[in-house]
């Protein structure tokens, strides 16, 4: 039997650390969009420079490189211009960095897997643990050639890592990627520049607490009048005192709208984003946040009250919940979503199935839901499931990280505790135990219905495996009731079941008005049913013929 890795502990995932919501600026004249455009375009040049220079210095990188650097764009901005664009210039490096390392990583894993399976025979079976080796020499010639290549990559990715060196696109890879495939996609030359410099714009800026509103570049007042601080440059575009201008549109947050009200009005930090949809013609801005986290509930506080295990598949959660003991309660759930379309739509689709589950959560009054922590960077590489594309495509397009993190900083606003398991087995043994015990008649168990109890079940830290059902002449009376699934500590789990007060319906005899109410009436009329009835001695009923 081959050796099974040790589970983690359950733990209760932290909450978020930050708020950001979203509002649409309308009713803009035609000058304030000129307006937004110029400066974004001016500001996105100077982020652009500052950027290359940031790459430049590499792991050179010092305090006063830096600030050599915020001086330069100080004199053709503002100094808190400056501040913002310096902040977004390292977080892209620093990115970019993390980027880089999981690129190496993914690289040689490839390696070591193309190099495990050469040195097998051609046509060996693997195991569940380790590949194979590869199945024809054809694919085998093809993956020698392949290695040659990722060695090569992993060479040159190493020699940018260790000289500081890091390869980043404002506006996006992709995006510029596509200008030279027009005539495969649905942009035209003229709406692919439009989009392309639009994300290269830079307008955002940093809150300050103990300033007016919270923001002295982009200051938004608790009423939704949208000021800007111009650049130096483009002041003589403004419209009102000391360099601002002032849009004519206002700002209206629809969600969390009250608290960031309060916030303004208390000078707190706010930072904001604005920025240009040009698919439907719509500006945007963004407000967000920090906030001190959350105090984590203790893991037996959250799991007093039960406790909903979460399944999470390629198209729906599977839900199902569990009392305090372990033991399914009602029916499973599920919760499908689709996630075929674009980044919107999919965005939609979890967030809809989220609200679901919190909603139903509150309505059967458990405080906690156990999710997988599941992590596929490491599983959805090529070389390790070779030719199974569609396995590869489906575990790349589940949605786990974000899902986790969305459904924690949904749930916090609930309060439902989040409680993170070990995905390993899951699924196998709650199909095991779980699956055929609670498939009935009329209720057909899947296996992600099973899985489900399985992560409940390690969340609150019972075994996955059920009891061994006794023989059916010791389940009742014999030895006591043993297929209760309690805790190993809890006290009487294994007392006979407690006595309760009041008659016991084989001891009581039928209620003679009742019966007589419900029975069909005789056409002869029995006289002696009228009377008190006495049972007869058993001596009587033999001299009778009884």
């Amino acid at each position: 039997m081959a050796d099974l890795r040790l589970i983690a502990a359950p733990f209760v995932a932290p909450g978020p650390s930050g708020v950001a919501i979203r509002a649409r600026l309308k009713d803009l004249t035609p000058a304030d969009e000129k307006v937004l455009r110029v400066v974004g375009a001016h500001l996105g040049s100077l982020a652009s420079k500052d950027l290359k220079a940031r790459c430049v210095d590499g792991l050179e990188h010092s305090i006063e490189s830096w600030a050599a650097r915020k001086r330069d764009l100080t004199a053709q901005s503002s100094s808190r211009w400056a501040g913002s664009i310096t902040k977004a210039t390292h977080d892209q490096w620093a990115l970019a960095r993390r980027g880089q390392a999981a690129h190496v990583q993914s690289l040689e894993a490839g390696i070591t897997t193309i190099r495990h399976r050469l040195s097998l025979p051609v046509g060996q079976k693997g195991t569940k643990r380790a590949p194979g080796g590869y199945r024809c020499a054809h694919e085998r010639f093809h993956k020698t050639r392949r290695l040659h290549v990722l060695e090569d990559r992993l060479e040159h990715v190493r020699a940018d890592r260790e000289a500081g060196r890091v390869h980043v696109v404002r506006g996006g890879k992709r995006l510029l990627g596509t200008r030279h495939h027009l005539d495969k996609t649905q942009f035209t030359e003229t709406g692919w520049r439009e989009r392309w410099e639009a994300r290269r714009w830079f307008l955002q800026a940093d809150g300050e607490s103990g300033k007016r509103f919270g923001n002295e570049t982009i200051r938004i007042t608790p009423q939704g009048e949208i000021s800007i601080k111009l650049p130096a440059p483009l002041a003589h575009l403004a419209n009102a005192r000391h360099g601002r201008y002032v849009l004519a549109g206002k700002a209206r947050f629809p969600h969390r709208g009250q608290e960031w009200a309060d916030r303004v009005e208390a000078n707190r930090a706010v930072a904001y984003r604005i920025h240009h949809d040009t698919g439907r013609g719509r500006w945007y801005v963004d407000a967000a946040w920090q906030i001190p986290p959350t105090q984590t509930v203790p893991l037996e506080a959250a799991l007093a009250d039960g406790v909903i295990g979460v399944d999470t598949n390629a198209d729906h959660l599977a839900a199902w919940r569990l009392d305090t003991h372990g033991n399914p309660v009602g029916r499973p759930r599920r919760f499908f979503y689709d996630l075929s379309a674009g980044a919107p739509h999919r965005d939609a689709q979890v967030r809809h199935a989220l609200t679901r589950l919190l909603n139903w959560a509150k309505t059967c009054g458990v405080n906690a839901i156990a999710v997988e922590d599941l992590d596929f960077q490491a599983e959805k590489t090529r070389e390790k499931h070779g030719h199974k594309r569609r396995f590869r495509q489906l575990i790349s397009g589940m949605p786990t990280g974000r899902l986790r993190a969305r459904l924690t900083s949904m749930a916090d606003a609930t309060g439902i505790t989040i409680i993170a398991v070990d995905p390993a087995y899951t699924s196998k043994w709650g199909a095991q135990h779980w699956q055929k015990p609670m498939t009935g008649p009329t209720r057909r168990t899947t296996r992600h219905d099973a899985a489900s109890i399985a992560i409940g079940r390690r969340a609150q830290g019972h075994p996955i495996r059920r009891r061994t059902t006794p023989p059916r002449a010791h389940q009742s009376d014999v030895y006591g009731h043993r297929t209760v699934q309690a805790d190993r500590r809890a006290p009487g789990r294994e007392e006979p079941r407690p006595r309760i007060p009041g008659p016991r319906t084989r001891s009581v005899p039928p209620d003679a008005a009742s019966t007589r109410a419900t029975r069909t009436p005789n056409t002869v009329r029995d006289v002696r049913s009228e009377q008190a009835w006495v049972q007869d001695s058993l001596h009587s009923l033999i001299r009778n013929g009884g």
